[in-house]
C-alpha cells in the first residue's frame, strides 16, 4: 500500500502521513470470524498495571486468524481487508465448502487468487507447506515453530525470512532480525513476504491518534524525582541518565532492573537452536 500524505488542512495533520485504503475491501468481517475484545488496559486478572502506557483507544472486534491451515485446503482469496489488531493485512479465503478463513495477506495477492496448502503445491505467494517441500533460497512468513503449533514467527507488516538450508531433519531459517533458527523440517509456512510493506514509514503526526490507538502518555524518568523513578532527582537544572548521585549509572525501569546490555532471556532450553544470534553482527 502506498504512503498517502495529507493537505495540512490543522496544524495536526502537517507531517502526517496515512496509507491508501484504496484496494481494501470496507465490508465487514464475517461473524463467524469475528470476536468481541476485551479491553484490560494493561492491567493483569487483580486490577494491577502489568503493561503501563495503555489504555482507551477506539472499539474493535477480534478477527480469527486461522495460524495453523490444515493440509488440503484449497480456497480462492475473496476479499483483502483491513486488520486494527495487527500491522499486516488480512485475507478472507473461501473453500468450495463454504468454509471461511481469515489468513495472513501475503505481499501481491489480489482477490480472485488461489491459496492451497499441502506437500504439491505451486510455490506461489500466499501458499503454505512444510519447510521440507520449499526450495532452498525461498522467501517465507508465517513460520512455525513447533510442529502443528501453528505460525508464531515473521507475522508483522512487510517482514520476511529465507530458508537457508535443510540437514539432520530440520530446516535453518534466516530471521528478520539477522538470527538464524533450526527449526523441525516438518513445521509449515507460508510462501512470500507479508504484505503492507510501508507500515514502517507511517508518521503519526498528532498525539491524538496514538489515543486512539490505546496507547497514553509517556513520561520520561529523568523529568521525575528521585522518588518517583531511578533516573530522577539532580540538583536542579537538566542532566542525563541517573541523576544526582546516581548520575552516570545504566538505565534502568521503575523497578531498577536494567535496561540496556542487560539480557532478559529465560528460555535456555532453545538456545541450542540458534545456529547464529543477532547479536553477532552488532559484536563486529
Amino acid at each position: 500500500m502506498p504512503i498517502k500524505e495529507l493537505k495540512p488542512t490543522t496544524p495536526g495533520q502537517r507531517g502526517m502521513t496515512t496509507q491508501d485504503f484504496s484496494g481494501l475491501t470496507k465490508a465487514k468481517a464475517p461473524k463467524s470470524l469475528r470476536q468481541i475484545k476485551r479491553r484490560g488496559n494493561g492491567r493483569n486478572n487483580q486490577g494491577r498495571i502489568t503493561v503501563r502506557h495503555k489504555g482507551g483507544g477506539s472499539r474493535k472486534f477480534y478477527r480469527l486468524v486461522n495460524f495453523n491451515l490444515p493440509e488440503g485446503v484449497q480456497a480462492t482469496v475473496e476479499q483483502i481487508e483491513y486488520d486494527p489488531n495487527r500491522s499486516a493485512r488480512i485475507a478472507l479465503i473461501k473453500e468450495p465448502s463454504g468454509q471461511l478463513h481469515y489468513i495472513l495477506a501475503a505481499n501481491g495477492l489480489q482477490p480472485g487468487q488461489q491459496v492451497s496448502s499441502g506437500q504439491e503445491v505451486k510455490i506461489e505467494a500466499g501458499n503454505r507447506l512444510s519447510l521440507k517441500d520449499i526450495p532452498v533460497g525461498t522467501t517465507i512468513h508465517a513460520v512455525e515453530m513447533k510442529l502443528n503449533g501453528g505460525a508464531q514467527m515473521v507475522r508483522s507488516a512487510g517482514t520476511s525470512a529465507q530458508l537457508m538450508g535443510i540437514d539432520n531433519g530440520y530446516a535453518q531459517i534466516r530471521l528478520p532480525s539477522g538470527e538464524v533458527r533450526l527449526v523441525d523440517q516438518n513445521c509449515q509456512a507460508s510462501i512470500g513476504a507479508v504484505g503492507n510493506e510501508q507500515h514502517q514509514n507511517i508518521k503519526i503526526g498528532k498525539a491524538g491518534r496514538k489515543r486512539h490507538m490505546g496507547v497514553r502518555p509517556t513520561v520520561r524518568g529523568v523529568v521525575m524525582n528521585a522518588v518517583d523513578h531511578p533516573h530522577g532527582g539532580g540538583d536542579g537544572g537538566r542532566h542525563g541518565v541517573g541523576g544526582g548521585k546516581n548520575h552516570g549509572s545504566a538505565p534502568k525501569t521503575p523497578w531498577g532492573q536494567k535496561t540496556l546490555g542487560y539480557k532478559t532471556r529465560r528460555r535456555k532450553s532453545t538456545t541450542k537452536y540458534i545456529v547464529r544470534s543477532r547479536h553477532e553482527s552488532k559484536r563486529r
